[in-house]
């Protein structure tokens, strides 16, 4: 599975971006996809996951009432529409896909997209 990450950009505290995901290659096999960011200077973690098929979704705290996963599994793409952007929501932004998982561990995930900037400035 090939992963695309797009929509990235620069926006005011406050704002609203749509990042897009899209997949390609052996779409069938995948249980589940999430997305994950890495600030400036820290870590990668995690801000969303959906399973591929049904309606499961999880988020992290930080993100809970702002951000929103969604997918069109015509068009093998998945979505997060992040509301409410706060300056702390900067980061580079990486979606990924798991052939028997759905969660918070990115040591679960098979396949990585490039990664999309989001700075928010206040």
């Amino acid at each position: 599975v090939q992963l695309q990450a797009s929509g990235g950009g620069l926006v005011q505290a406050g704002g609203s971006l749509r990042l897009s995901c899209a997949a390609s290659g052996r779409t069938f096999s995948m249980d589940g996809m999430g997305w994950f960011r890495q600030p400036p200077g820290k870590e990668r973690e995690f801000v969303a996951a959906i399973r591929w098929s049904g309606d499961s979704t999880s988020y992290a705290d930080s993100v809970k009432g702002r951000f929103t996963i969604s997918r069109d599994n015509a068009k093998n793409t998945m979505y997060l529409q992040m509301n409410m952007l706060k300056p702390e929501d900067t980061a580079v932004y990486y979606c990924a896909s798991s052939a028997w998982y759905t969660g918070e561990d990115p040591r679960s995930y098979d396949n990585w997209g490039q990664g999309t900037l989001v700075t928010v400035s206040s």
